[in-house]
């Protein structure tokens, strides 16, 4: 197994077994990636504190040869977004964020361009209150680096053409922010 450092958001975690975790990320130079955190739930494991939902960090993962799942190694985090929590609206725009990635962008195909959107997309909705048209800034941004906007549909209609199957959420979200 060749090892790999790359600089990654956390999207999404689920329990594997009583002591392990499969932690998927969005990687800059790896694209989305999913990990097996063995012993990540034991009370001294080395990733105590360090595998939380929109986490970015420094990650070392050993890059598997037989699947798609890969052993994490070591997770350094440099931005926990605390204050991303402390908005149940900006959470619900987080997640959506990350369905939104995960539902458009091929596994293990690095977009930095979108890996950078979504960074900064995080840190806005930390410092402030989530807006329709945060949502609908992303979705365009999102088509434009994906490269599927066009002048004549917007970036929700792109996104859908392209056959990919768009949380189901976005309606409610909308109707409820200002």
């Amino acid at each position: 197994m060749d090892d790999v450092k790359d600089r990654a958001i956390l999207l999404r975690k689920t329990r594997y077994s009583d002591t392990s975790l499969i932690v998927s990320w969005f990687t800059r130079g790896h694209g989305l990636v999913k990990t097996m955190a063995k012993g990540a739930l034991r009370p001294k494991s080395a990733f105590k504190g360090s595998l939380d939902l929109f986490f970015e960090a420094e990650m070392v993962f050993a890059r598997s040869r037989k699947s798609e799942l890969h052993h994490l190694k070591e997770v350094h985090v440099e931005n926990p977004r605390l204050d991303l929590r402390k908005s149940y609206n900006a959470t619900l725009v987080a997640a959506y964020f990350v369905k939104l990635v995960d539902a458009t962008v091929e596994a293990e195909a690095p977009v930095e361009g979108v890996f950078d959107l979504l960074s900064r997309a995080f840190d806005h909705l930390a410092e402030n209150s989530p807006a329709k048209s945060t949502v609908l800034h992303f979705e365009k941004r999102l088509a434009g680096e994906l490269g599927i906007l066009s002048p004549e549909r917007s970036a929700i209609q792109a996104l859908e053409e392209q056959g990919h199957r768009l949380p189901p959420e976005r309606g409610k979200l909308i109707s409820e922010l200002n």
